[in-house]
């Protein structure tokens, strides 16, 4: 009965030490994640192999595990660029990114777990400083704004592909120039605008004139043409044609005595 618990202080021990070996084997990967294997006696970090994927994991205890998240993710940034004539400008943007999933192992052990702030924003500060000082306030106010999304994509995917990082996407937000500025430009395009519509009124006027001249010189080539046809003997017939037919009237007496002026007949009578 003495030796009972002698022998039992021993196996609770070992117990407990067998419950933490399990504890410190056992690794769980959620949704969305990956573990780095790292074997402190094994070479280091598992760079030739796919990282731990979704589930439950034992790994030997005196190694590491270190957990990523693989999903696409998003970051916003504001940041303080020149323009091409030193002005300050406000540029809100945002980038969707996430790490290659089969390369992971290298991006750990190249760059580590904090590559957000190590590479990815640089990159794009960086790409978002060239591309927009080579732009006027103008241009960034109004029309290009959807060009400098696409080339401070282009410029910052061109870096981050060769840093084990997938972008999927630079979105610029928001453009914030000066007061001042902002309302010169304002007060510029409403100008023009005024001007484009000054402009228009001008040139409905003026095909308003043009078509009342054509319209007035074709009514006077017909009475030109018209006169020059109506001559003495051509009018002197139609006179004598309208005689004739007036005095078939059956409401009308007609006396034909002489003749008109242009030898026309003379028609008098009524009821």
């Amino acid at each position: 009965m003495e030796r009972l618990p002698k022998i039992g202080i021993p196996v609770f021990i070992a117990i407990i030490i067998l419950i933490i070996i399990i504890a410190k084997s056992a690794v769980t990967i959620d949704s969305g994640e990956a573990g780095v294997l790292y074997k402190t006696f094994g070479g280091g970090v598992v760079t030739d192999k796919p990282p731990l994927s979704e589930g439950f994991h034992v790994v030997a205890p005196w190694n590491k595990v270190y957990v990523y998240e693989v999903r696409r993710q998003e970051i916003f940034e504001k940041m303080k660029v020149l323009s091409s004539n030193g002005l300050d400008i406000q540029l809100d943007a945002s980038a969707w990114y996430m790490p290659k999933y089969n390369e992971l192992g290298k991006l750990h052990q190249e760059i580590g777990e904090d590559y957000l702030n190590r590479i990815i924003l640089p990159t794009i500060r960086s790409a978002a400083r060239s591309v927009v000082g080579r732009y006027t306030p103008e241009q960034l106010y109004s029309s290009k704004r959807d060009a400098i999304q696409r080339e401070i994509y282009a410029e910052t995917k061109k870096i981050l592909d060769d840093q084990y990082i997938v972008l999927d996407e630079v979105l610029v937000r928001d453009v914030t120039l000066p007061a001042t500025i902002k309302d010169a430009i304002e007060r510029k395009l409403r100008q023009e605008q005024e001007s484009l519509e000054y402009e228009f009124r001008l040139t409905k006027a003026e095909k308003e004139a043009e078509r009342q001249r054509i319209e007035a010189e074709g009514k006077a080539r017909a009475n030109s043409i018209l006169s020059q046809s109506l001559t003495d003997k051509i009018l002197t017939e139609k006179g004598i044609q309208a005689t004739l037919e007036l005095a078939k009237s059956g409401n009308s007496k007609v006396i034909v005595i002489g003749s008109g002026e242009n030898g026309m007949p003379l028609i008098l009578g009524d009821n």
